[in-house]
């Protein structure tokens, strides 16, 4: 088998609000079917294993990294890598908003969300920490996967950072509920513009991964998709309940990152440095900066 290929597969799905144990059995489910149809990489939704509505019972919910059921299901996904979420309950009691990497039985990365939405139906920093950190994967010596969580990627910067940690291929697990910003925005359409940006922009492909069902005032659209290192969709799922599956190439990649070499062009130093400098101004009142 070609190293170079990953096949890869986005599972969308509803979950039991708050209820983790219920939620065990779908991504077990979830996982056999993924492992029986040969994938490298499975990823699900945000806040897989408690719903979007999940916080609501937080301290019921909310899972320290070590916990049995989290081992359960890295001992269940063997030789495949699984994307799931829940809620982490870190150190001194702090609660995050979390998306797990298991693999042959252990948690092999993490990612705390680091932009926690609170607009429009969207209350999570009445809940949780905000995470401080970008980091990467690596799933072999050519795949490196960064792993962003919904909001994360309305803000640039952290994506940006993904793909300069490295990162050659995008795992984003999301909720997107219709009504969850307001009237006047259309999710949908957002993210597939969004997804097909970033694929097109870094020669990277990227999986998206949204939640299915009613929960509350929220209807998730699913709408999940896999697209290639130049932005195109190779599988893209319905409204309901569904896995779908594509084989990325990673010759694909050196060849779209040949053609649009925007992680070789990215200046570090100049950013870091007008960032400081942003900083610095920003943090002096304009009634005693001296411009002069």
């Amino acid at each position: 088998m070609d190293k170079r290929i990953l096949r890869v597969g986005a599972a969308q799905f509803a979950s039991e609000i708050g209820d983790v144990d219920a939620n065990m059995d779908r991504h077990l489910d979830w996982i056999a079917q993924g492992r029986a149809e040969g994938l490298d990489l499975l990823v699900m939704p945000e806040l897989s294993l408690t719903g979007h509505y999940g916080p609501e019972r937080l301290l019921d919910a909310a899972m320290k990294r070590n916990d049995h059921r989290l081992k359960r299901l890295a001992d269940a996904a063997g030789d495949m890598a699984v994307v799931l979420g829940f809620i982490e309950e870190g150190a001194a009691a702090q609660f995050y908003n979390a998306s797990a990497l298991l693999q042959n039985g252990k948690m092999r990365h993490l990612h705390r969300k680091v932009n926690l939405p609170t607009y429009g139906k969207l209350e999570e920093g009445k809940y949780y920490a905000s995470g401080r950190f970008v980091e990467t994967h690596n799933l072999d010596e050519d795949w490196c996967a960064g792993l962003l969580i919904c909001a994360d990627l309305w803000n640039p910067a952290l994506v940006h950072l993904s793909f300069l940690h490295g990162a050659t291929l995008l795992m984003c697990p999301v909720s997107s509920g219709v009504e969850a910003v307001g009237i006047d925005f259309d999710n949908p359409s957002g993210w597939a513009l969004t997804m097909r940006f970033y694929s097109m922009m870094y020669g990277a492909p990227s999986i998206m991964v949204n939640r299915t069902g009613v929960e509350r005032d929220l209807t998730f659209w699913g709408g999940s998709r896999i697209l290639d290192p130049f932005g195109r969709e190779l599988a893209v799922a319905g409204s309901e309940e569904e896995l779908i599956t594509a084989e990325l190439n990673f010759n694909e990649v050196r060849r779209a990152r040949h053609l649009l070499p925007t992680v070789r062009d990215s200046n570090i130093s100049l950013v870091m440095r007008e960032t400081d400098r942003l900083i610095e101004k920003l943090g002096v009142p304009d009634f005693v900066r001296n411009d002069d």
